[in-house]
């Protein structure tokens, strides 16, 4: 946490770019998403979207309060 308080101070990167943190713990929350559905799911890493469950990607996101919102 320090390191990620330094750099908004100082502007610097981080130790760990959010680019290769996003993808380190992606393996967890994919491996989360198949244990919750209780099968094997299939990723597209372009798209960063489950291929053989819909349902399953609805679990990438969830609802933000307002006024919130995504563009």
């Amino acid at each position: 946490r320090q390191n990620f308080l330094d750099c908004v101070r100082s502007r610097k990167e981080t130790i760990a770019p959010a680019e290769i943190s996003h993808h380190s713990i992606m393996v967890g929350h994919l491996g989360l998403a198949a244990i919750k559905r209780g099968r094997k799911l299939l990723w597209d890493n372009e798209t960063e979207r489950f291929t053989n469950d819909p349902d399953a990607n609805k679990m990438l996101s969830r609802p933000m309060r307002s006024p919130w919102h995504l563009e």
